[in-house]
């Protein structure tokens, strides 16, 4: 007999990785795949007032957009709304609703997830109360379980119990819980919670299927999963897995084919493109209790293999079980005020040519061509990082400013024979231990926005990348203009490729911007010329 309720949430977990921008064919295509195979309730995206940044339908997931929709009769379509949005509204929270939803019977709508931390508990049940009256059906969804103390879970089932929800639901949101743990909370949140148990897990280390299959065989009464597991992160408990394991567990007759099909037609070229799942970044995310969101942005992203792993031991340290950019990025992005070096380049560079060189393959390709020309043209020569295409001793100096990198390759720059352009004052003392052999040239940074500004020791640039760092090195030093090698990028699509064409854009825009060229093959959207026109 058909007991457990299963929740499809595809359109809105997996839409952390195509902004929400479903095709409304895939859509319609999946809701009727979801009719097919069995699936009770479709969480068709979120509900949301956030308008930064674009966003696709299922981010708002309007009453227009679902009665554009075609939503098959045994399916019940819902949505997920962020408590915090709601508790923290300008207007007050009973109002935000109001704004945010009109009655259960005038809508498509008819179950909402209210998603909160345990610390919004108590606002949160007030605005599930309000909404049960209006006529939906109400889950809550307790965040980031496996951080909790079994005292704060009974404090809060008991609460749940008086004035609750319909569903009461625990997330593995960081994906670090295998099924025992999943064992002993059910048996937590079963002391005081009576009502209808629901689970959502993530994938980090591969038991998202197995923690399901344990909650159902225990009684949970909703569980989550996404088709293929698209999801934040490595993704979700994959709706093809858990319709297999429920034929066996509740006897269920499901012919999965209609859902193949789908994802053969959708959901492969959407994971190729995308790619989801897991792999050790994310492992290591579960492991150390890390949110995978970090993981995903390193990874799209100016992040090689090395930084990952850095900023992975990092926030280990100092705390990263919520998603906060900064924490990851704030190397690159925060303002920061000038501090001014001891090294003025226009002593090495005025009036030179300077060719900034970095480990793309294709510069090695051509490394005979490009050191011939560094032979008989004598440009200055910047080398990115220590990982160059060409022989070092035709490198005038080498180039750092990205702090993860630093760390990673402390003891690839130690052993540098050339001097090393950093800043400073991003050296923590451990590094200038490591470093006091080496020849360091001072030249300091600052960073804001949208801007650069160039000074006789240092510079203003809007993120702390080396190539921005090169850069600014060079038309500090008045080079007549720059050339590139080995800079091969990332492909036109891929959004590391448009982070650096942005700030290549941007520098353009500067008065004191020199003219750049490639010389060697690249997907960057700068002039290019050969290696063997020069």
């Amino acid at each position: 007999m058909k007991k457990t309720k299963l929740l499809d949430c595809t359109l809105r977990d997996g839409g952390y990785y195509n902004n929400w921008d479903f095709p409304k064919n895939l859509v319609n295509e999946y809701l009727a795949t979801m009719s097919k195979v069995g699936i009770d309730y479709v969480e068709i995206g979120f509900r949301s007032f956030q308008s930064k940044d674009f966003k696709g339908p299922t981010w708002y997931t309007t009453e227009s957009y679902l009665e554009s929709l075609t939503i098959p009769e045994n399916i019940t379509p819902g949505v997920m709304v962020n408590a915090f949005e709601l508790i923290t509204h300008r207007l007050g929270y009973l109002k935000a609703i109001k704004l945010m939803f009109k009655n259960a019977k005038k809508s498509k709508v008819k179950f909402i997830r209210l998603a909160c931390h345990f610390e919004e508990f108590n606002e949160t049940i007030k605005i599930c109360k309000v909404l049960k009256n209006m006529g939906y059906i109400v889950t809550i969804n307790l965040m980031q379980i496996s951080e909790q103390s079994e005292e704060k879970i009974i404090s809060v089932t008991k609460q749940a119990q008086k004035m609750g929800p319909d569903v009461l639901y625990f997330a593995d949101s960081l994906g670090g819980m295998d099924p025992s743990q999943i064992s002993n909370l059910v048996k937590t949140f079963r002391k005081n919670w009576k009502g209808l148990l629901g689970i959502h897990t993530h994938n980090n280390l591969g038991k998202a299927i197995a923690n399901s299959v344990t909650a159902v065989n225990l009684g949970v009464n909703w569980i989550d999963s996404t088709v293929t597991g698209m999801g934040r992160g490595p993704g979700n408990a994959q709706t093809e897995y858990l319709l297999i394991e429920m034929e066996n567990i509740e006897k269920r007759q499901t012919n999965i084919l209609p859902l193949l099909n789908l994802i053969k037609k959708y959901f492969y070229p959407m994971k190729q493109k995308y790619k989801w799942g897991q792999n050790p970044y994310y492992y290591l995310a579960g492991k150390y209790g890390i949110h995978p969101t970090y993981i995903q942005e390193m990874l799209t992203t100016q992040f090689d293999e090395s930084e990952i792993i850095v900023a992975i031991n990092q926030l280990k340290r100092s705390g990263g079980k919520r998603y906060n950019v900064d924490l990851v990025r704030s190397e690159f992005q925060k303002p920061m005020i000038l501090k001014k070096g001891q090294w003025s380049p226009i002593i090495d560079i005025r009036s030179k040519e300077v060719l900034l060189i970095a480990s793309g393959p294709k510069g090695n390709d051509y490394k005979d061509e490009i050191e011939e020309y560094i032979k008989s043209k004598k440009p200055f020569v910047i080398a990115l990082n220590t990982s160059v295409c060409i022989n070092k001793n035709l490198i005038n100096i080498f180039a750092a400013s990205n702090p993860l990198k630093l760390i990673a390759d402390a003891d690839l720059y130690k052993s540098l024979t050339k001097p090393l352009a950093v800043p400073e004052s991003l050296l923590s003392e451990d590094l200038k231990k490591k470093f006091k052999n080496l020849k360091l040239l001072d030249f300091g940074v600052g960073v804001k926005e949208n801007h650069f500004e160039f000074h006789k020791t240092g510079a203003v640039m809007p993120k702390l990348y080396t190539l921005v760092y090169a850069l600014a090195i060079a038309t500090s030093g008045k080079a007549s203009r720059i050339l590139l090698a080995g800079f091969d990028g990332y492909g036109p699509k891929e959004k590391r490729t448009k982070i650096i064409d942005e700030l290549f854009y941007l520098y353009s825009t500067f008065k004191d911007a020199k003219s750049i060229t490639a010389i060697t093959p690249t997907s960057y959207s700068v002039p290019s010329c050969s290696i063997y026109a020069l």
